[in-house]
């Protein structure tokens, strides 16, 4: 597929403080395009909003909230003019088993990884058809291989894939396409909260090659570079993640069959394991709504 030069494109970036989200703003401003900073953490976006090559700017937003998001749409169109391609990539994450994980938490993960990907795409539709623009939803090897101890984000992340395949098939004929990017455990600040506990981390490294791997922050960007400049329907950040698609119906029975048996072997050590919100994106999710309650 032909590629589309990023030169002068305007793009919109979510959970761009950190990770995934940080590294492609980088990479997309050193190609040319000018880049919206959309996020929690606001002195964190402020930096990397000063360090991009091309005109920049940052709004601290809440991807759940219908009204901010819808605000930020209409600024960020106001600021660059247009809008050319938005890559919803917040998202936050938990651990541990369903039955005694922190609800609150659990719901959180939902909110923010499903609804909020649906609430950023709804405030920035208008104009990604005017410029038959591309959305980007970041997804997860975890849309594809339901895993135990992670219900939340397996859930939201398989939620969010089935939700972009069915927008795309609703807004292509205006022009606007629409891709899915998945992601193995990569180098980010969710991962290395996530492995911080010791199960967690023991069970993550009992998983087969390749999927018991953290593999490196920069090559997963770039090839999620290279699929916006394409326009993909498909995006992996992992080559071999694109094999995988060919045998996720027997992965279920699989990993039930597999999981019962880990689950039992860990079952002693499953008593206060950490249930909230993982790493430094789930820390400033928490306190972004503590600091709303009050």
């Amino acid at each position: 597929m032909s590629r589309v030069g990023l030169e002068g494109q305007v793009a919109v970036v979510t959970g761009a403080a950190r990770g995934v989200g940080e590294l492609l703003a980088r990479k997309l401003s050193a190609r040319g395009a000018r880049v919206a900073l959309v996020g929690l953490e606001e002195e964190a976006l402020k930096e990397v909003s000063g360090r991009l090559h091309t005109d920049s700017a940052y709004w601290y937003a809440d991807v759940t909230d219908h009204e901010a998001m819808g605000r930020v749409a209409r600024e960020v169109k106001e600021r660059f003019g247009k809008v050319d391609i938005v890559v919803a990539n917040a998202g936050v994450a938990n651990g541990g088993p369903f039955a005694e994980s922190d609800p609150v938490a659990w719901r959180r993960v939902i909110e923010v990884n499903l609804i909020g990907s649906a609430v950023t795409a709804r405030a920035f539709l208008p104009v990604l058809t005017e410029s038959r623009g591309y959305l980007l939803q970041i997804a997860s090897l975890a849309a594809i291989t339901p895993a135990p101890m992670m219900t939340a984000y397996c859930a939201s992340k398989a939620g969010v894939e089935a939700y972009a395949h069915s927008l795309r098939a609703e807004v292509g004929h205006q022009g606007v396409r629409v891709g899915v990017g998945y992601l193995s455990w990569t180098d980010t600040d969710m991962v290395r909260g996530a492995d911080q506990d010791e199960v967690m981390r023991e069970l993550r490294q009992r998983l087969p090659w390749p999927a018991n791997k953290t593999y490196p922050l920069g090559p997963a960007v770039d090839r999620i570079v290279a699929g916006i400049e394409r326009r993909s329907a498909h995006v992996y950040g992992q080559r071999w993640l694109r094999g995988m698609q060919g045998v996720r119906g027997y992965l279920p029975t699989l990993i039930g069959t597999v999981g019962q048996r880990e689950m039992k072997r860990f079952a002693p050590r499953l008593q206060g394991m950490r249930t909230g919100l993982v790493g430094a994106g789930g820390a400033a999710d928490e306190e972004a709504r503590a600091t709303h309650r009050n």
